[in-house]
């Protein structure tokens, strides 16, 4: 009998044993959670390699407002003009043929058309400004024929170069400094949170959401007045970052080489906001995106260095407005 009662008892700790084990097992794989990705690190990597590299190897596509005419004019088939200016603006006065698209359209308009039947396809704005920015923004989404047209409207008729003619100037002139100051240590890549797990994937959610929030640049004055609470990037030659010089604080950043993972990439602070700047506020249009893609805080100072020091950019012959840029062509209202 006792014999009996012991095998009862093993038999009962044996099936308890079972169904424990069964729960836990059952237990650990509903709470099992999705992997966490890094996605900033699968994007930069997915851009380096598959995506080109653009900012690295190509930088930007601007074209001279001449080129644009010339295009156009002999054969307007193979050549698109898409003017992201306001509507009210747009209707004063655009490009004959021109198309004018809203600038949280942008992408949508290329998704519902075949803009690939255009030898190039020419993004117009104010002061070639935004239309580098969106020009990038493209670029990295894949449509290889988009360039922006230099100085916008400004530099094709003489109605809209106000729009450049009043953003130049010396506020900056008082902060030009010849001094070197090295970049900061690496650290980490901003965090994305796109959900998304494949390079491809996170880029096209990050650059659908750009263009939604519109183009972030912050005027000379606001910079100026506030330095400390910008990281500042001067992005131009390691020469020009000498002389003339550069913005008071100003890290240098040189195009198509700073911006690598392997070299400069994770020396941007991603705990503060980054004001970046070249001559013309057209390159730095583009890594403005290229670094909005990639998570990091930043402004585009408009206008660049022809807001900070116009009359050091005269006397350098760097890139500048004159009077003389404004071609003065027909526009159609």
């Amino acid at each position: 009998m006792i014999c009996k009662i012991n095998d009862r008892k093993a038999l009962l700790a044996l099936l308890f044993s079972l169904v424990v084990f069964m729960f836990i097992g059952c237990s650990d794989d509903n709470s099992t959670e999705p992997t966490k990705v890094n996605e900033s690190e699968i994007l930069v990597q997915y851009l380096e390699s598959t995506g080109g590299d653009y900012i690295n190897v190509t930088g930007s596509n601007i074209a001279p407002t001449t080129e644009v005419k010339q295009n156009i004019t002999a054969d307007p088939a193979k050549y698109f003009v898409m003017d992201i200016r306001d509507t009210a603006t747009f209707a004063k006065g655009h490009i004959a043929g021109a198309i004018n698209v809203q600038f949280k359209e942008i992408l949508n308009y290329f998704k519902a058309n075949d803009m690939t039947k255009y030898t190039k396809v020419y993004m117009v704005c104010f002061s070639g400004q935004s239309a580098a920015y969106s020009t990038c923004l493209l670029r990295l989404s894949g449509y290889g024929n988009v360039f922006s047209m230099k100085f916008g409207m400004a530099s094709w008729h003489s109605d809209f170069k106000a729009t450049w003619t009043n953003g130049v100037g010396n506020g900056g002139q008082a902060y030009l400094k010849q001094d070197s100051i090295p970049k900061p240590a690496l650290g980490s890549l901003p965090t994305l949170s796109t959900g998304k797990a494949i390079g491809k994937e996170i880029l096209d959610a990050r650059i659908a959401q750009l263009f939604i929030d519109g183009f972030p640049s912050v005027k000379q004055d606001v910079v100026i007045g506030n330095l400390a609470n910008y990281f500042i990037m001067a992005y131009w030659t390691v020469a020009d970052y000498k002389d003339p010089g550069h913005l008071q604080g100003a890290i240098n950043y040189v195009p198509k080489s700073d911006f690598k993972l392997a070299n400069f990439l994770k020396t941007i602070p991603t705990n503060k906001t980054c004001a970046i700047y070249c001559y013309t506020g057209h390159t730095a249009g583009y890594a403005t995106a290229f670094l909005k893609v990639m998570g990091y805080d930043i402004k585009s100072i408009s206008y660049g260095g022809n807001a900070l020091f116009y009359d050091a950019m005269i006397a350098k012959n760097k890139s500048a407005w004159k009077e003389s840029e404004c071609q003065n062509y027909e526009i159609v209202k």
